[in-house]
């Protein structure tokens, strides 16, 4: 079965959506999000995840001309991480993302695709890659 590269990049999971676990919950947590994530890398649909800090820069303008340091307010659209998946697509994708155990404490996951080809054509893989 051929596979194909989707990213689920985890949105609304900072610390405030925590505040109101015990100690003991938020191990129970911890645990079932990473059984989730192992259980996957153990299948070959994980490529890799990683959390992001909440710290953050924002860079734009002509010559990156504008620098604004965070974390902002709107820390409910921040990605707050992500897992790389290879799996035969979107449906499967959704459905990993749908047994994921932070969404019961209102994070959200965006499914998203990747793609070699940009619709400006800029490279998107090395040329070792190629």
């Amino acid at each position: 079965m051929e596979t194909q590269p989707y990213m689920l990049l985890f949105r609304n999971t900072g610390p405030e959506n925590h505040q109101h676990l015990s100690p003991e919950q938020r191990q129970q947590l911890i645990t079932r999000w990473n059984a989730w994530f192992e259980s996957l890398l153990a299948q070959g649909k994980a490529v890799e995840g990683q959390p992001l800090e909440l710290e953050t820069r924002v860079v734009s303008g002509a010559s990156g001309s504008r620098v604004v340091d965070g974390p902002f307010p709107e820390t409910k659209e921040a990605i707050g991480g992500y897992v790389k998946l290879m799996v035969s697509g979107m449906d499967e994708a959704t459905e990993i993302a749908r047994q994921h155990p932070g969404l019961v404490y209102g994070m959200l996951i965006e499914v998203r695709a990747m793609t070699p080809h940009c619709h400006l054509g800029v490279t998107t893989k090395s040329s070792d890659a190629r």
